[in-house]
């Protein structure tokens, strides 16, 4: 946990093998929660944080949601229940699945089952739990909203498509500052250790290119993101160039898959896994961008 620049607090957390991050913006007059973790992150990481600067829980005046993913919306419910008072906003295309986690266990952990993919019952369970109970969403936005946390500190809201709808990030034109969590994901996340673990879940991937148009075009000098280091401008261009390249690979499999004849989404998430992986961890999420991928063609 450490305070990345100016105002800007990275609280880090173990996700199994990998890390994730939830960002606390502190303005001189409004302090604001980027992504609220599992279920547990609220008591067990982000309230010991709020405390060692001097604040208590309700001293946060919004949460941001950048997308619907459990391990970013599971203390939802809890800080609802603590701090009613906190706005919750998040992006109006993913509201459905963060106000719900019926609809988001259904529709984003489940929807595969159909063609023979599932991602276990024990996993089904966890993601389940650490869903941490349905709340309410205060606050739907599309891009392009700006939030104000005190004089000089005003954040653009990013509309960043493709690994959900509605994904969102925040802009600081000022510091060149971009705050992604998980709209970018390189070729997969890695553990600790760098070894490749998860393959990236797109579910859109014209929109997941824009995306990453988007952010070139903004030239970050600091990027910050859910499962990654900490990057300046060198290592922030280099992510995304080497995001856009596995879209290239990603295309240029399915294309060959099909000219086979076994345009199927089955026989795509395999070619995928063996040119762009493995992935140990959850590979079913490849039927996602293997989806996206044919239809494109």
């Amino acid at each position: 946990m450490s305070e990345v620049a100016p105002g800007i607090h990275r609280i880090e957390e173990d996700l199994g093998a990998r890390s994730m991050a939830q960002y606390l913006l502190t303005g001189s007059e409004r302090t604001l929660l980027v992504d609220s973790g599992l279920s547990q992150t609220l008591d067990e990481a982000i309230e010991p944080y709020l405390a060692a600067l001097g604040l208590a829980v309700d001293a946060l005046d919004d949460l941001l949601v950048s997308h619907a993913d459990v391990d970013h919306i599971g203390s939802n419910r809890r800080l609802h229940e603590r701090s009613p008072r906190t706005r919750i906003s998040c992006g109006e295309p993913d509201r459905r699945w963060v106000e719900s986690n019926e609809a988001i266990l259904a529709e984003n952990y489940r929807w595969f089952e159909p063609y023979g993919f599932t991602l276990g019952e024990d996993v089904l369970g966890f993601i389940e739990r650490e869903l941490g109970g349905s709340a309410p969403v205060d606050l739907g936005l599309l891009g392009g909203e700006t939030i104000r946390l005190g004089t000089g500190q005003r954040w653009e809201v990013l509309a960043l498509p493709g690994h959900t709808a509605g994904h969102i990030g925040l802009w600081h034109a000022g510091e060149r500052t971009a705050i992604i969590i998980d709209a970018v994901l390189h070729r997969g996340v890695c553990d600790r250790a760098g070894t490749l673990l998860q393959p990236p879940r797109i579910y859109d991937l014209p929109a997941y290119r824009e995306t990453i148009a988007t952010l070139r075009a903004l030239r970050p000098e600091l990027l910050l993101t859910a499962h990654y280091p900490v990057m300046g401008r060198a290592a922030a261009t280099a992510f995304l160039e080497e995001s856009e390249a596995f879209c290239d690979d990603v295309q240029r499999i399915t294309r060959s898959v099909a000219a086979t004849g076994e345009a199927n989404l089955r026989a795509v998430v395999a070619a995928i896994d063996a040119g762009c992986g493995p992935y140990p961890d959850f590979s079913q999420e490849l039927t996602a961008i293997a989806r996206s991928a044919l239809a494109a063609l």
